[in-house]
This record gives C-alpha cells, sequence and structure tokens, in this order.
C-alpha cells in the first residue's frame, strides 16, 4: 500500500476520536520516527509504498491509538526542550507548559549567578526532564534529581546518558524527608497537583494511562507537596536562593500567600503560554 493512501485510511479510522488536527499530528510523528520523514518529504515522495512489516508497525500504532493511549507511549520516545527523551507508563509526558519554567530558571540562573558552580536541585523528577534540559542549557550547574520512584528513576537515569549529562539521581520520598543535607541555590519542583474533584477535566489518555501518584493530591490537602518542599527550601537554600514550581492552575492565589507564610521575598507568579497562572517563584532571605 502507497503511504500516502494509508495516510486517509488512517485519519478516517481516527475519525470520531481525535480532531483532524490531532490526527494530522499523529501521522507526521509516527511518519519521522518510522521512515525519518518529515511532512514536505512525503510530498516529495509521494509514491513511497509500505512493505508488510512496516504495515504492521504502523497498524499497531493505530490500534493503540484508538484506544486512545498517548503517541509518547506507544512511541516510547518525546521531545522536550529540543532534547529527547524516553517516556513510559511510570513516567508523566513531558508538557509544553514545563517548558515555559526550564526556559525561566535558565534565564534566572544567567541573569543572578555569577559564580563558577551552582547547585541544582530538582524534586519528582519522573523523566528528569527538568533536571536533564537544566544540565545541559546550565554549564556552570550541578544538578541533583530525586523521585520517589525507582521505575521512574531507571527512565531518567536513560535520559540523562542519552543526552550525556551528568545528574546525580537520589531516591527517597520528599514527604518522608526531613533534611536534603546539602545546600543549593536553586530548587524546583512539579509535583502533583491535579485535584480528585478536577479529575472530570482531565482527558482519557491522560486518566487512563499516566501515572496518577504524579498526577493527583487529595482536595483537602492540595498544597501538600509545596508545603512540604518549601518547608525543606527554607533548610536547603542558600542566601538569597531561588524557589520555583509548577502549580495548580487554580490555586495561584494560595501558591502566594504559602510562600509569603515562609517568607520568601520577590515573589513572582507567571502565566503559561495558555494564559493560565502555571508557575511561581520566590527568592530565599536568610
Amino acid at each position: 500500500m502507497f503511504l500516502k493512501e494509508y495516510k486517509i485510511q488512517f485519519a478516517n479510522e481516527l475519525s470520531g476520536i481525535y480532531d483532524s488536527q490531532e490526527i494530522d499530528s499523529f501521522f507526521y510523528i509516527v511518519l519521522e520516527a518510522f521512515h525519518q520523514m518529515k511532512r514536505v518529504d512525503l510530498v516529495l515522495n509521494d509514491a513511497l509504498e509500505l512493505d508488510a512489516m512496516q504495515l504492521f508497525q504502523w497498524e499497531t500504532v493505530l490500534s493503540q491509538l484508538k484506544e486512545e493511549k498517548p503517541i509518547q507511549y506507544i512511541l516510547g520516545e518525546t521531545e522536550f526542550f529540543g532534547l529527547p527523551f524516553y517516556v513510559n507508563e511510570n513516567t508523566l509526558i513531558p508538557r509544553p507548559e514545563t517548558e515555559e519554567l526550564v526556559d525561566w530558571i535558565i534565564q534566572c540562573a544567567n541573569e543572578k549567578f555569577k559564580i563558577e558552580k551552582i547547585k541544582i536541585l530538582d524534586i519528582g523528577t519522573g523523566t528528569g526532564c527538568i533536571a536533564v534540559s537544566l544540565a545541559k542549557n546550565l554549564t556552570n550547574a550541578e544538578v541533583y534529581a530525586l523521585d520517589v520512584s525507582e521505575k521512574a528513576l531507571e527512565i531518567a537515569h536513560k535520559n540523562a546518558n542519552r543526552n550525556n549529562v551528568s545528574v546525580t539521581f537520589l531516591s527517597q520520598s520528599i514527604l518522608e524527608t526531613e533534611d536534603l543535607l546539602r545546600e543549593f541555590h536553586i530548587i524546583v519542583s512539579n509535583p502533583p497537583y491535579v485535584r480528585n474533584l478536577e479529575k472530570q477535566e482531565i482527558k482519557k489518555n491522560v486518566l487512563d494511562f499516566e501515572p496518577h501518584l504524579a498526577l493527583f493530591v487529595e482536595d483537602n490537602d492540595p498544597l501538600l507537596f509545596y508545603r512540604k518542599i518549601t518547608q525543606l527550601a527554607k533548610k536547603n537554600l542558600s542566601d538569597r536562593g531561588m524557589l520555583f514550581f509548577e502549580i495548580n492552575q487554580y490555586l495561584g492565589k494560595e501558591m502566594i500567600r504559602l510562600l509569603q507564610d515562609y517568607n520568601f521575598s520577590d515573589i513572582e507568579l507567571k502565566k503559561d503560554i495558555y494564559g493560565n497562572d502555571r508557575m511561581i517563584k520566590g527568592l530565599l532571605s536568610v
């Protein structure tokens, strides 16, 4: 079967589940993964024919997309901050909003720290996307990354190796940690922040496939992780060190109050590309 003909079949079988723009995106993601071809390459090579093995690969992807499994889990990888990352069912899929957080940290670090070496800690690292991206883009950074999930840390290790960066990974529960035993210039976290009451807003492909341990927090204490991390940051940030969070878009005011309660200054709440309150920064004055 010619690939251009299969493209029509691919779209027809997914219509009703996804919109046409998303289907188109899936097709070209798979095209690049399987054939190292982009949209323009298909136009220039419209006589490309799929052999039996290639057709089987496409059909396998198609069947999983029909179940609404995320394309990143199907292919086992994604891109974040211009870098390749492995992903699986033990890790959240990195999102564009988190890229904005990484970019903000890089800007602030370059403006503020002119010292030879800065220490950064990423709490709840998952795929390691934040830690690895910071290590790749801040050459004067000594980066640490912590997670409670051993399986997530396995993927994070692979991603550090894949991107040729050095990250020290720590296996521990932040809720059971009393002291981080090191002083850091920057602490960052994208902890679980979706309340159970917000589950109805979550798409099926996220709710059914992404790890709930990394997503959800109880309705009666949605700032549980933020409060604990802020307490530790008070102990383990250097003077004028910076604390960054990705946050629940509905809890921006509550996050400002939390940082104020722990005497952080220069607090800045920032919106993401979709106009939602998504990240916050505070400065520690000892």
